[in-house]
Parts: C-alpha cells; structure tokens; sequence
C-alpha cells in the first residue's frame, strides 16, 4: 500500500502534462526514486530523451506543484533519460545501445541532404543528446570534408571499429577507411557496396546514442533499402529544394519510407529562400511553392522546415564547420534548431504511441471505414466520402489545385479492396473497387467522421 505522502506527491505532479504526448508525466512513468524524508522530497524525471525542449519547464512546473503541500520544506528533482535501446539485434553488436535511427534522404541528389544530416547531427548533440552519424554514400562520401577532423588512423577496440569523435559526436564514414594513398572512386557494384554499408555501420563501436544520424545517399535504391531491412530506423527526415520537380521526388521518397513502415516525421526545404543585406524580406528565388500545406493535404505531414540561403552555410561546410558548431547552439540564427527540436518531439511520440493509438479498418465489406481510438470505436465515414476526397497527384492538380475528380461519377457500391494499411504514424493506404489508390492523412479521415457507431 503506497504512503499517503507519495500519493500526494504524484497527485500534483499528475497535473503536468507533456504537450507532444498528450499525457501527464505520471501516466508516462517519467517518475523515479520517489522518496521522502521529513518535509524533504526527493525524485528524478526519466524523459525519452536528454535533448527533451520541454525539460527545463517540466522541473520548474514538478517544483512548483510539490511546494504547494504544506508539509514540504525542501524538493530536490534530478532530470534524467531513459536509456532504453532501439532492440538491435546482439550480432549488430556496434549498434546495442543505439535507442533511436534517424534516415536522413533525399531522392535526388544536390539538394543539401548531407548539408542537413550533419547539422541536424550536432544541434541535437548541442541541447545535450549524445549523437552519432553514419555516412552512407559510399561513391560520395561527404562527411570528411564536411567536418574537419584532425588526421588520425582508424582503431579499433574488441574488433569493432572506433569512430571519430568531432565537438561530441561520433561520426564513421567509408571516407575515413580509405587508403589514404588511393583516394580514388569506389568502384563497386551493388551487393558489394551494400556489404560494405553493413560492415561499417555494424561494425563500429557507437557506444550509448540517443540518436544515430544516417546521412542516406539520394535515391531508393539498394543501400536504402538494405538499410532498412538491416536496422529498425525509427523515423525519416526528408530534404528537398523548392523546384517543382523535386517536390514529385519528395512524394517518392515519402512513399519508399511509408512502404517499408518508416515514418517520415519531417520534410527540410533547402535554399528555399534568400535574405539580402538591404532588407528583411524573404526572397524566393525558386518560387514559393507552399510545401507545407501540400505536405500536410496529402501525407498528414506538418513538420515542414525552410533552411535559408546564407553564405555562413556553404562557407564554413567547406571549411569543415558545420554552421551549427560555428554558431555553438543559438537557437534565434542557427536555421537547423528548429528541425532539431522537432525530431526530438516527434520521435517521442513515437516512442510512446503518441496521444492515443488510432486504428483505421473496414466494415460493411468495405463499404465503410471505421475509426477506433484505443480499441473504442469512434465513428465511421463511408468508402465513398473517403475516396473522393483523395489529394493525390491525378484526383487535384497540383498547379490549378483544380478537383479532377467527379465526386457524382463515383459508385454508391465503391468498397475498400483490401484492409487500410498505416503508412508510417501518419497516413493510410486504401485501394479501391474502381481501381484507384489512396494515401490519406489520418486526420482528414477523422475530420471526415460521421455520427459514432455502437462499440463493437
């Protein structure tokens, strides 16, 4: 039976509730070595990760809400996080302490993806997360140059390989393994290099992470996906420019992630647009093209990030000083915290299955989709509804935003073929009897409920 006094104590601290995961911390089990002696409390706050943003708030807020118990003179809250790991295999051996992998790609090259992979690398390492990043290009490998490292050899430890520590994070590359006197192109073929990818990221001792950065090369070829088959990568970041023609590749690239049950929990669009010295105003010299809004209509995705043109960005990459290390973390000019903080939201939620556990299925011979919450039914919208409302490519045109699609020409009888199919945390995939697919955001079906349905 719990004392009195701890019951107190978790009753204020009940009230705090974590504003990515919907639940008090409490509930979450962010309490620790709760304990009390005289009027002296005494407790640690486990988050999900050190790099939490909301960390600083959750101690003020817990010290505050203990006070207000008369009998309480003294509150001491150590902040911690867990150290739970992303269940690697035990042959992955480099790789066991690792808790989270984050794929950073692009389906085209020369969009500043690695550009991205490196800055986001040292911005979470800078609010306090312990970080590594993987390069995954072998024919190109770019994190040599983009991060100046002082010449030394590979070693290695217990026949794991030893990663180069820049600024506290960890980084391997095959740029690093090279012979150093034949620099030349990795000519390989593809089950060669895939070979190669295993053995480097397998094979280095990465020690305790909170997040490993891969820096994906562009595409969805062999390297993402044996990656994929290799690792549980937790969640993916997507990098994009804001031509037209790359956003069709940002779609792909969204769609591999989703087939392969990743979800892209981000989308970075850069040199999406320039400052001049003369003025504040933002000049989008490759048109703006509203990536955002076309990212959350059609894939549910709201996390969407403007990386700007500065110079500070090229400049110090070619100097090997990611621009988040020359500016040591301040958030108010460093282009890449908000990504960061971001990242760390949304892989919590994750983590924790976010707000509530919401699960798409279809009934009445598919006739209706039907939307639980936690195992409760909450209502249901007909396949009918659903599949007219579809924003994908061929349903609105994405220059006239034009509707292309008859709404009075779909069937009455239109039926879901096959089960809904989650892609990532934020989408569905429906087929449909009259030979249309659909990729539609959980929150469009919801807002698209009709009265609730008795439980079944």
């Amino acid at each position: 039976m719990s004392n009195p006094q701890d019951t107190q104590i978790l009753t204020q601290l009940s009230r705090i509730i974590d504003p990515d995961l919907g639940k008090d911390i409490v509930t979450l089990g962010f309490i620790h070595n709760l304990q009390i002696q005289g009027g002296a409390v005494s407790l640690r706050i486990e988050l999900t990760t050190p790099a939490c943003p909301v960390k600083d708030m959750f101690q003020r807020e817990a010290e505050t809400a203990i006070r207000e118990l008369p009998w309480v003179t003294d509150v001491a809250i150590e902040m911690g996080a867990s150290k739970k790991t992303a269940g690697i295999e035990a042959k992955q051996n480099g790789l066991v302490h690792v808790r989270h992998i984050i794929a950073v790609s692009s389906c085209k090259g020369g969009v500043g993806k690695s550009t991205v992979a490196v800055n986001l690398a040292f911005s979470l390492a800078q609010q306090g997360a312990e970080v590594g990043i993987f390069d995954a290009d072998v024919y190109g490998p770019s994190l040599p140059v983009m991060v100046k490292i002082n010449p030394q050899p590979i070693q290695f430890k217990k026949d794991l390989l030893m990663p180069v520590v820049q600024n506290g994070v960890k980084l391997m590359s095959f740029g690093y393994v090279q012979d150093p006197d034949n620099p030349g192109p990795a000519m390989m073929r593809g089950p060669m290099v895939s070979q190669v990818i295993n053995q480097l990221l397998t094979g280095t001792d990465w020690g305790h992470l909170d997040y490993l950065i891969l820096d994906l090369p562009p595409g969805t070829g062999d390297i993402q996906l044996t990656l994929a088959q290799l690792v549980p990568i937790t969640a993916a970041v997507i990098v994009t420019t804001p031509q037209y023609v790359s956003f069709i590749d940002v779609e792909k690239g969204i769609q591999m992630f989703g087939s392969l049950k990743i979800p892209a929990i981000a989308v970075v669009e850069n040199m999406s647009y320039f400052v001049c010295d003369n003025c504040d105003k933002k000049h989008y010299l490759f048109g703006a093209n509203n990536v955002t809004e076309k990212l959350k209509r059609q894939f549910g995705i709201a996390a969407s990030f403007e990386v700007p043109l500065m110079p500070q960005i090229s400049e110090g990459a070619d100097e090997g000083l990611p621009i988040s290390v020359i500016l040591d973390g301040k958030s108010d000019s460093n282009p890449f915290w908000a990504l960061s903080q971001s990242v760390v939201r949304e892989v919590a939620k994750i983590t924790h299955e976010g707000k509530a556990l919401v699960n798409v299925e279809s009934c009445d011979e598919g006739r209706l989709i039907r939307i639980t919450r936690d195992g409760e039914s909450i209502g249901t919208v007909s396949a009918k509804t659903l599949r007219a409302g579809c924003q994908c490519a061929h349903c609105i045109n994405e220059w006239t935003q034009e509707v292309m699609v008859d709404a009075a020409a779909i069937p009455d009888t239109l039926t879901a073929l096959e089960p809904p199919k989650p892609v990532g945390n934020y989408a569905w995939f429906l087929k449909w009897s009259d030979g249309h697919d659909s990729l539609i955001p959980t929150d469009t079906i919801l807002n698209q409920l009709a009265i609730p349905t008795q439980r079944q």
